[in-house]
């Protein structure tokens, strides 16, 4: 391993973690560049909530081609680890320690660590080689745990070397100033009431799907979504049943949005919702099918029901601005013709 262009590379990979803003392509990115330094077949990456550490990432290499990558997520996707339970990854985060065992299966008994092979049982797979890392920032605050699985030399499961850990760890530093740092701008694009993205995120991802419109002549569509006759809600059942009817409608939108779409509080009881390269009729089959979602749901204290207005680029507008009074226009089309439907231009 030529380490002098090693720690070069890393450099280079810090800068590029700092500079990304959105928190799940950084945790993917932080795993897939430990794996490749490593080569390892496979990872997990643990964020710590608390007493409770949480499996945010998980790539496998040998289970996504067995399995594909949908399934070997799901199937590796496990329940929260206390930090006090016997586990690798919990005495890392409590620690700091980095730990690389050449065979989980050959722990001493006194050790304050222990490895759980019930996952290997069920997916008739083998951990082998493990280095496990804490991902601390400079003020030694431990944010995570960096998982790596079975170095690999020419196909086959060997230890990981030792100069890895001053690599990974070095990594796993920068990645924990970048986490923080995602996390803060996270929490500054989130709606504190609902959790999804508010309108200064709604503003900076227009202009750059916009752009990227404007680049590759990809379809845009931008749904509008009232709740009808609100102030009633708030009127009947006070405040508070208001806002639980607005975070119930955005975990609706986001459950039935697909992963690239960006769910947005515009404000009050409006959502905006970014369909990244989807064309007018895609959008108008997204927004009936949330409608009718909005009205088969069961709301705890009354009925509600929605009115979307659907409006995209290129057929209805040639600059962001006219797409939104497009999609408003849309919008008031829809109540003036009675409320609960989706309309376009």
């Amino acid at each position: 391993m030529n380490l002098t262009q090693a720690f070069r590379e890393l450099v280079q990979i810090g800068i590029a973690l700092t500079s990304e803003q959105d928190l799940d392509t950084l945790l993917e990115r932080i795993l897939t560049e430990a794996r490749r330094f490593t080569r390892a077949e496979a990872g997990t990456l643990f964020l710590r909530e608390g007493d409770l550490l949480r499996c945010s990432v998980v790539q496998n290499d040998r289970l996504a081609k067995e399995l594909g990558e949908e399934e070997m997520r799901r199937r590796l996707k496990a329940e929260p680890l206390h930090l006090r339970e016997l586990s690798l990854a919990g005495h890392v985060a409590l620690t700091g320690d980095i730990l690389n065992l050449h065979d989980s299966y050959m722990i001493p008994p006194d050790r304050p660590y222990a490895f759980d092979p019930r996952v290997d049982e069920r997916l008739s797979y083998r951990t082998q080689s493990i280095l496990v890392v804490p991902l601390q920032d400079p003020a030694h605050n431990i944010l995570g745990v960096l998982e790596l699985i079975n170095a690999l030399d020419r196909g086959r499961v060997v230890p990981f070397d030792s100069q890895y850990e001053s690599l990974v760890g070095s990594l796993a530093s920068q990645a924990a100033v970048a986490l923080r740092n995602a996390r803060l701008e996270d929490l500054s694009f989130k709606d504190a009431l609902t959790d999804v993205y508010n309108r200064r995120y709604f503003t900076i991802r227009m202009e750059e799907e916009f752009k990227r419109h404007s680049r590759f002549g990809e379809p845009l569509s931008l749904a509008l979504m009232d709740l009808d006759h609100f102030k009633e809600i708030n009127d009947r059942f006070g405040h508070r049943a208001g806002d639980e009817v607005l975070r119930e409608v955005a975990q609706l939108l986001v459950k039935h949005s697909r992963s690239f779409s960006i769910v947005t509080r515009f404000g009050g009881d409006e959502f905006a919702i970014i369909l990244v390269n989807t064309a007018k009729a895609g959008g108008l089959t997204y927004a009936e099918r949330i409608r009718i979602i909005m009205e088969q749901n069961r709301f705890a204290h009354s009925p509600v029901t929605a009115s979307l207005g659907v409006a995209s680029l290129p057929e209805d507008a040639t600059t962001i601005d006219d797409l939104i009074v497009a999609a408003d226009r849309a919008l008031y089309e829809a109540k003036r013709l009675g409320r609960n439907r989706a309309a376009a231009p």
